[in-house]
Parts: structure tokens; C-alpha cells; sequence
């Protein structure tokens, strides 16, 4: 086996090839960084790699798969975190010159602990925009990242550097965060899987509100095996969940009939914002007459976002980042992607009642979106309306005005607290992916993935990505 196939195997198959000892955690390290070597000049994905870290961690769990005592189900396997973890000796610059020479973390956040207790080998730390708020690659700091299917194409974001990674298949596992589709944006727009689990599922440092960290990858099982190792509680999360027991590895859905008899909801409408582009409403469409077609039972709702809700959340998080922008003397702010300032100085002079205002809308999206889903099993719809759009532009739209006016399918889920995952169900003509959005009751982030899985497994092949390398 090559390092190139190597570094291209799914975690599942990795850790057979550990456990059978045809493979080693090192050579899967140095495959994977080789390979990001190799590709990083075009994609420009990471914004550093740990070889004496991934290597010595390596040359660690080689030794605990040769004494029969690997740590977990990911010990061995190559993983990435995205910038915004602390990961100790490593700075967090959130994706902005602003913030390009911040101190180095001084210890592991819970993302990067969880994994390390897994066993798991930290390869690198993958870019975002500018403080997390673009749909996109395109940073003030790291410059633009491409899609591997095409690098005229958008990588999508927040995680974008994560989501380019797997794509061109530089280790399976890779970590991202969601506050309002920053991991199902990039999955959609790339091919892969995502999980942006209940609020709390994965504890964050600091936590906030909507905020979760996620697997993105190119199967559910590797999904479901980084499930395993990142959902655990920890005191630095005051909102993080009480510890549950789930076997993340379960993946079949009960009785053996698939989603026979599942009460399963859809909209193929955001309800506001951007149009939904034709071909992936038609693609979408076909996705919920796949589950039809095996016995859910459907029923058409109306989407959750209005115009509404959606500009008073615009509102919010534009004030919200303005909190983060007005802190920088002018030198620093100047740093800023110009985008993001012409969005964020929208903000300025808004009155603290209105602010309010805007936070209990927030409420209102979380109440109606509970409310309008709560008979079903899932909910099917578009991850998001448009496919990828030019690696140049740092939103769909392009214009700081209508920022947010692609979140209308998953922002809703952020702020109820529910899982909703993105999985590939399609192509446009010009062959850009897809996403299908599954999303579930909160906490039944496993009937979610359940529900990926089975649809990953039974959809049409020709929805099926064909990687690109």
C-alpha cells in the first residue's frame, strides 16, 4: 500500500489494518503529512502541521496497538483540529491578521483533550475566515482556500480548511464548529459527512450560545467514531451535557426496516433569504421520495426561518462581532477583512433595547423551530440554497448586506439545540455537490446519524462522490 492510498483510508479501515497489524499509526502519520505537504500549495488548508507531535503520538499508540491496548476506537488515526481549538504550544489567531501574533494556548481545549485521550494523532490545525462569521475560505490571515473538486469553487466555512482536507482525503478525521451551518455548509459544498450534534454534546471553552463543535468526513461511521471520542463533559464547558452512554458505533436503524414507518417532515424552502436554486431543490426533492419510496411517512411543513428572524439574527451576531471588533485598536482593526468591517460596522449605534430585541427573536426561531418539528422523527431539506459559488467571494451572495441570507436551512437547528447532520444526495449539471440535511429531536443526535448512515448506504449512485484525489 502507497502513502498516497494510505492516507486516503477511512478511519474504520485504518483501525483494521492497526488491529490486524498490516498498517502502523506511523506510517498512517507520515502518509498524512505527506500528502498535506503535497496538496497544501493549492488547496491551502492548514495553517500549521505538528509533525514532531503527530509522529511521537504515533510512535505512542503503535506501541499500545502492539501490547493490545489501544485506547480507544480512533487510537493511531490521523486528526485535524480546526483554528479555533486551543491546542497547547499553538496559536489561535481565529482566522484574522488582527489576531496573528496571539499568545500560544498554553494547554488542550476539550476538543483536543477528548481526542488526545482517544488516542487519536493531531496532524495539524486547519484555517477559517476571519473570526468564524464567512461562509468560505477566505481569510485576512490565511488568504483563500480551494475545494478539491474544482478550485475556482468555495471550500464553504467556517471550517473550510477542515472541510478541504477531507475532501482531498488528507486523513479521515477532521474537527469542525457550527453556529450557524459552518460545519453542514462545507460538508454540502464539498460531498462530505457532518454532525452538528445537540447543543452541549461536545463541550467547548468558552461555550456560547448556538455554538457546537462537529466531525466532518466522508463517511457516517468516521463521523460516528469522532462522536465517540469528542462527546464527553468537561467542567470548562458550564453548558456541556451530563455524561450518556451511547454506543456512537450502533448505526443501524432498530427493527431492520430502515425508515419504515419513521414520521419524517421536509421543506424544500428556507422560508427567507436567498432563492433555492432549482437543481438543488430537484436533488433534495428526490432525496425525500428516497425515504418515501422505502416507507417513511412524509409531511410537507413550512420552513422554521422567516425574513424576520433571519434579519434580527443578521442583527445580533453583527453586534455581537462588533463587541470583538470595537476591543482592537485602530492598527489591529485595520487587519480586518474588509468584508467582515462593512459588516460588523452595520452594527454600530444599534440601542441596547434593540439588541434585546433581536436576542428574544432568537428565543422565538428556537420556540418555533421546536414546535414545528417536534412530531417527527427527522426533517428533510436543503443544507443550504445555492451550491458553491466562486472561492473568491466570502459569502453566496457576495455583499456584506445580505451576509447571512444562505443560513435559512440550518441556522434554526443552531439555536433550538437540535443534531442535524449534511450528507451528499446530488450534483448540479457542472458537477458541484450537493448536500441533503437530515436533523432530529434534540439529543437524538444517534437517530440522526442512523438516519445519515441508512440514506449514505441506499442513495442513488450517482449521488455518490467520486473524490476527486
Amino acid at each position: 500500500m502507497t502513502g498516497p492510498e494510505i492516507a486516503t483510508l477511512t478511519a474504520t479501515e485504518m483501525v483494521r489494518l492497526f488491529r490486524s497489524r498490516d498498517l502502523s499509526p506511523v506510517e498512517a502519520a507520515e502518509a498524512v503529512l505527506a500528502r498535506a505537504d503535497r496538496l497544501q500549495p493549492d488547496l491551502n488548508c492548514f495553517y500549521a502541521l505538528d509533525r514532531a507531535g503527530a509522529l511521537a503520538a504515533a510512535a505512542a499508540s503503535e506501541r499500545r496497538w502492539a501490547a493490545g491496548q489501544p485506547f480507544g476506537r480512533i487510537d493511531g488515526v490521523p486528526v485535524t483540529v480546526k483554528e479555533n481549538v486551543a491546542l497547547a504550544g499553538f496559536r489561535q489567531p481565529s482566522g484574522t491578521r488582527a489576531k496573528h501574533d496571539v499568545a500560544p494556548a498554553e494547554v488542550d481545549g476539550p476538543v483536543a483533550a477528548r481526542l488526545k485521550e482517544s488516542g487519536a494523532v493531531i496532524a495539524g490545525i486547519t484555517v477559517m475566515p476571519d473570526y468564524g462569521m464567512l461562509s468560505s475560505g477566505v481569510s485576512s490571515l490565511h488568504g483563500i482556500t480551494r475545494s478539491p473538486w474544482n478550485r475556482s469553487w468555495t471550500v464553504g466555512g467556517s471550517s473550510g480548511g477542515a472541510g478541504a482536507a477531507a475532501a482531498a482525503g488528507i486523513g479521515p478525521l477532521h474537527t469542525g464548529s457550527d453556529i450557524g451551518g459552518s460545519l453542514r455548509l462545507p460538508a454540502s459544498w464539498l460531498g462530505l459527512v457532518t454532525l452538528k450534534p445537540s447543543f452541549g454534546r461536545i463541550p467547548l471553552d468558552p461555550p456560547y450560545m448556538g455554538r457546537v463543535a462537529g466531525p466532518i468526513t466522508r463517511t457516517t461511521e468516521d463521523a460516528a467514531l469522532m462522536m465517540e471520542a469528542m462527546a464527553a463533559p468537561d467542567l470548562r464547558d458550564y453548558t456541556s451535557l451530563d455524561h450518556q452512554v451511547i454506543d456512537w458505533t450502533a448505526l443501524e436503524l432498530p427493527r431492520g426496516q430502515g425508515v419504515q414507518g419513521l414520521q419524517v417532515a421536509f421543506h424544500l424552502d428556507g422560508g427567507a433569504g436567498l432563492p433555492t436554486d432549482p437543481e438543488v431543490a430537484a436533488s433534495v426533492g428526490r432525496a425525500v421520495r428516497h425515504f418515501a419510496d422505502a416507507g417513511a411517512d412524509l409531511t410537507e411543513i413550512p420552513p422554521p426561518m422567516t425574513a424576520e428572524y433571519l434579519d434580527r439574527l443578521d442583527l445580533f451576531l453583527r453586534v455581537r462581532s462588533l463587541a470583538d471588533y470595537e476591543v482592537l485598536p485602530p492598527e489591529r482593526q485595520a487587519m480586518v477583512l474588509d468584508f467582515i468591517r462593512e459588516w460588523v460596522l452595520a452594527g454600530q449605534g444599534v440601542p441596547g433595547t434593540e439588541v434585546l430585541r433581536a436576542y428574544q427573536s432568537v428565543q422565538d426561531l428556537r420556540r418555533t423551530t421546536v414546535l414545528a418539528t417536534a412530531p417527527f422523527d427527522l426533517v428533510l431539506s436543503p443544507v443550504a440554497p445555492v451550491a458553491a459559488f466562486p472561492a473568491e467571494w466570502p459569502m453566496p451572495s457576495n455583499d456584506p448586506e445580505t451576509s447571512l441570507a444562505h443560513i435559512a436551512y440550518t441556522a434554526p437547528y443552531n439555536f433550538s439545540e437540535q443534531p442535524a447532520a449534511s450528507v451528499n444526495c446530488g450534483f448540479t449539471s457542472d458537477g458541484r455537490p450537493i448536500g441533503l440535511q437530515i436533523a432530529g429531536r434534540r439529543f437524538d443526535d444517534l437517530g440522526v446519524l442512523r438516519a445519515t448512515r441508512w440514506y449514505e448506504q441506499t442513495r442513488p449512485a450517482d449521488a455518490v462522490p467520486a473524490w476527486p484525489f
